[in-house]
């Protein structure tokens, strides 16, 4: 059973989701919300989600700040993204800050089930008509990234922040300060256009900066 929590603001739209979720007995609907805010507060209130179903442009909170805040608060907790959206940089983006798939509302009954299935299998679900246009727009990214300039030392605390070490645990590893691996975090940050290190490390790997 994959529990659901439906974040769509507009509520026929909530409704029709809804009732093509449940013609699934896999699926299951915990709860419905029309902001990102209000996912949120369910989950505060100790409700059990695997997977968040939401749209990205939504009043009061967004698809995007509420995806950021799951990630940091639920890490566990699927995000995929339903939207009218095409566009390709705020796709990438979406994947790039964690999200485990970005379907499109013009999909099909079947693309929808195939897409929650396989963000639990620890995929990322794409509709097909833009995974070859997002691979060329991440090529792209990839070459503007070759053009970063990283010094040996932002390398190293790039690699062992995908480690997962901490910064008192660099600055012993590397003879620095903490404070001067702060300084490098953030660079770090700052070059790569990301704001956390769970999207520096997505990002790190998706350009190959690391392997």
């Amino acid at each position: 059973m994959i529990n659901i929590i439906i974040a769509e603001d507009q509520k026929l739209v909530r409704d029709g989701i809804k009732m093509l979720l449940n013609e699934e007995p896999e699926f299951n609907v915990v709860a419905e919300a029309s902001n990102g805010s209000r996912v949120l507060d369910l989950l505060n209130q100790n409700i059990i989600a695997d997977l968040i179903l939401s749209d990205i442009a939504m009043p009061e909170m967004d698809g995007m700040t509420m995806l950021n805040r799951v990630k940091q608060m639920y890490p566990k907790i699927k995000v995929v993204f339903l939207s009218i959206s095409e566009d390709l940089e705020q796709i990438a983006d979406a994947i790039n800050q964690g999200a485990s798939g970005f379907l499109t509302k013009d999909i099909n009954r079947a693309e929808l089930f195939f897409g929650i299935r396989h963000a639990m299998d620890g995929g990322t679900s794409i509709p097909g008509k833009l995974t070859l246009k997002l691979l060329a727009h991440l090529k792209s990214m990839d070459s503007s990234t070759e053009k970063l300039r990283l010094s040996s030392r932002e390398l190293e605390v790039l690699n062992l922040i995908a480690e997962g070490r901490t910064n008192n645990e660099m600055a012993e590893t590397l003879f620095l300060s903490k404070r001067t691996i702060e300084g490098h975090r953030q660079e770090l940050l700052r070059k790569t256009r990301t704001n956390n290190s769970a999207s520096l490390i997505r990002k790190a790997v998706l350009t190959r900066l690391i392997q």
